[in-house]
């Protein structure tokens, strides 16, 4: 975009590519200046002028094409936030198109590029037909080779993508109805990946192509190639039924596989469509809406999808900080959260903390007076618990400053003999065997601690 010095115009700015250019200006550049300069129509962008940077500017050398400037289009403008065209508004726009279009093809100007973004529309609701850097004089014989990889995937008719070479003015009818059901549908209807695929969805709407629908197809290049592998019917009347009747009649004769069948430019602006209530409005009295073309709703898509993933990512990034918290110790657990440190205390504990004795990896500290860790009674050595009588007395690692409650479980585990085979487990490892598990001269668990002296030697602990 820029200013004419002169008379304060606000034109549009296209750059002639010379980068890739060894043998002087490029031929696409020449042909798209001299179809210009031939085509005069209200619904055609008008070329103003071509004029190069001069010496002392930052763009020297630069050679440009002088556009005059338009506000939107059309797909910038379908793609802002809550945009529905009305039924007047769409027909407006086609008509438009189409009218535009049939004067380039009675000119013998083929566009071959016909896409939203390629449809301009200023303030005043004008649709201009933009960008010819692929169009091409054709003659009405179509007997000459041009080439296939023209047209926007999405809008490419099917004979182009069966490899034909010899076509005329029905490629840009199709891509009017990709832009036609567009518009009537909010979505483009064959977003294709790529070549295949886009063919796989034109198959899937409008049928497989064969000799009886498309005389002459099974002579295309790469038709055995593409060639569907089972029977597709037409089911676009079907797919697109919620459609006004006589805007699906109009999409149907566009979108035909065969382009010799393919409605052209001046018979679909004499349809019914056009002459039906809705008729289509005024230019006029369209509203007007704030500048918007693709490339900046794509940036603003592209910026909004930023900053979704970011905002994902951080709220991921959260819950995973949030997971790796240790739990909050709750009451009647096995096991407390616990300080580092010399003296390791509960953090959640409502309890007051005690001395610890020697470090002991079954130690916890336990309030004096808590409630017994075992029933009163119970067998520690059979339920996995402690078994050293005197608790709190400086043996087996256990805190000397009295910590656990006596228990009243009587003398020690061991046998009275002070040997290793005095009691149920022997010094020399396992479990001994021969002696009665219990001797009767001491109690339930007799009378002796030197078995605990045996065990503590066996295990390396500490006396």
């Amino acid at each position: 975009m820029a200013r004419e010095i002169k008379t304060g115009e606000i034109v549009a700015l296209k750059k002639i590519r010379m980068d890739n250019e060894r043998e002087g200006f490029p031929i696409t550049a020449i042909r798209e200046i001299k179809i210009l300069k031939k085509l005069h129509h209200e619904n055609v962008i008008k070329l103003k002028e071509i004029v190069t940077s001069p010496d002392g500017n930052k763009y020297k050398g630069g050679i440009y094409m002088v556009f005059e400037y338009m506000d939107h289009d059309l797909t910038g403008l379908a793609d802002r936030p809550g945009m529905r065209f009305s039924v007047a508004q769409i027909k407006c726009y086609m008509r438009q198109l189409l009218t535009g279009l049939h004067y380039c093809h009675v000119n013998q100007v083929l566009h071959r590029d016909i896409k939203g973004s390629n449809l301009l529309i200023d303030n005043e609701g004008n649709l201009k037909l933009a960008d010819f850097g692929l169009a091409r004089s054709f003659s009405n014989d179509h007997n000459g080779n041009l080439t296939n990889r023209v047209i926007t995937l999405w809008y490419r008719p099917p004979e182009l993508l069966l490899g034909t070479t010899k076509y005329g003015p029905a490629v840009d009818m199709w891509s009017v109805g990709c832009i036609f059901a567009e518009l009537l549908h909010g979505k483009p209807i064959f977003p294709g990946k790529d070549e295949p695929e886009q063919l796989n969805k034109i198959f899937d709407i409008c049928g497989a192509p064969e000799e009886s629908n498309w005389p002459g197809v099974s002579k295309i290049p790469w038709y055995n190639n593409f060639k569907p592998t089972r029977q597709l019917k037409r089911r676009l009347r079907e797919v697109y039924k919620h459609f006004d009747r006589h805007a699906l009649e109009l999409l149907d004769r566009m979108l035909t596989l065969d382009p010799s069948q393919r409605i052209s430019a001046k018979d679909a602006l004499d349809a019914e469509y056009f002459w039906t209530d809705p008729l289509p409005c005024d230019p006029k009295s369209l509203p007007k809406y704030e500048s918007s073309h693709e490339f900046q709703t794509k940036k603003k898509r592209q910026q909004q999808r930023q900053h979704e993933e970011t905002a994902k990512r951080q709220k991921l990034q959260h819950q995973q900080q949030h997971n790796r918290l240790p739990p909050i110790q709750q009451t009647g657990q096995g096991h407390s959260q616990m300080r580092p440190g010399p003296n390791q205390q509960p953090m959640h504990s409502s309890q007051p903390p005690v001395a610890a004795g020697p470090s002991h990896h079954y130690a916890k500290p336990r309030p004096s007076g808590g409630p017994s860790r075992y029933p009163q009674g119970g067998n520690p050595v059979a339920s996995g618990g402690y078994s050293h009588a005197n608790r709190g007395q400086g043996g087996g690692g256990y805190s000397g400053s009295g910590a656990y409650p006596p228990q009243g479980r009587g003398a020690p585990p061991y046998g009275s003999s002070g040997g290793p085979s005095g009691g149920p487990r022997g010094g020399v490892g396992g479990y001994g065997v021969g002696a009665p598990n219990y001797p009767q001269g001491g109690g339930q668990y007799g009378s002796s601690g030197t078995g605990r002296g045996n065990r503590n030697q066996q295990y390396g602990w500490q006396q």
